[in-house]
């Protein structure tokens, strides 16, 4: 185990972004803990609130993450100091994005429906640094030979080639399956075959006349949608708590 650690993570400079990456969730597990005691009344954790204003916990984590992010920049990849800049930054990111929804709305919808893109977003990016210290790279460049390193044509047309496919599945709707195509060149090639979903550009673009292709991507997407949205809310309920319930529309 020590020499696999070594290896695979000491050696090439890997320990930052494995320990920004620990503090960034147990950063985001810790604050769910600690907003969803606030939310139940438990606990002395109370909501800061200076003159009457709530200070959203964006706000340290914004500072951090600039101060983190900067010190990491001067620090490299090795030593004391990019350790612990790595586990600033790591602290700023997850009180960030665990507030994503409320910069996307401009709005507090932090218990609210909408408040889930928060933690569909602070998944999504767990993920993709996991896949980076795992050993995969942006669009898989380190796949290729010295040889074909060398040769600047077959590095340019890896990049061009891998990047439209992950551009394309993001303009299908496939929001996840792009950013990880980044990393996972065949994860964005399905996703760039498949039928987009029926509310994307894509859709809106290229099936505008082509009536069956439209109707089968309403009925995928219906599928779909129901088969997996009763696992993910779930899942995101169990690590963020269940959103308030929406108040009934008055007539």
């Amino acid at each position: 185990m020590g020499h696999w650690f070594y290896r695979n993570i000491l050696e090439p400079g890997k320990l930052p972004m494995l320990l920004a990456l620990a503090s960034f969730v147990f950063t985001f597990l810790a604050t769910r803990s600690v907003t969803r005691l606030i939310r139940a009344g438990r606990g002395p954790f109370k909501n800061v609130t200076p003159g009457g204003m709530h200070i959203h916990h964006v706000v340290p984590g914004v500072v951090l993450s600039v101060v983190g992010g900067f010190g990491a920049v001067g620090s490299g990849r090795h030593g004391v100091g990019a350790a612990v800049c790595a586990v600033i930054f790591g602290t700023g990111a997850g009180l960030v994005l665990d507030e994503f929804a409320l910069i996307l709305h401009l709005d507090d919808v932090y218990w609210t429906e909408r408040g889930r893109k928060s933690v569909e977003v602070v998944v999504l990016a767990a993920a993709l640094a996991l896949l980076v210290i795992s050993g995969f790279s942006p669009f898989e460049v380190d796949s290729l030979t010295p040889d074909e390193r060398q040769d600047r044509a077959a590095v340019i047309l890896t990049f061009v080639s891998n990047f439209l496919l992950a551009l394309i599945a993001l303009l299908k709707g496939k929001l996840r399956m792009g950013l990880i195509g980044v990393l996972v060149p065949v994860v964005a090639l399905v996703g760039a075959v498949r039928l987009a979903r029926p509310e994307s550009y894509w859709a809106r673009r290229f099936y505008r006349r082509r009536t069956k292709a439209r109707a089968r991507a309403k009925k995928r997407a219906i599928r779909h949608d129901r088969r997996w949205a009763g696992p993910r809310r779930a899942f995101q309920d169990l690590i963020g708590g269940a959103p308030d319930k929406a108040p009934p529309h008055e007539p």
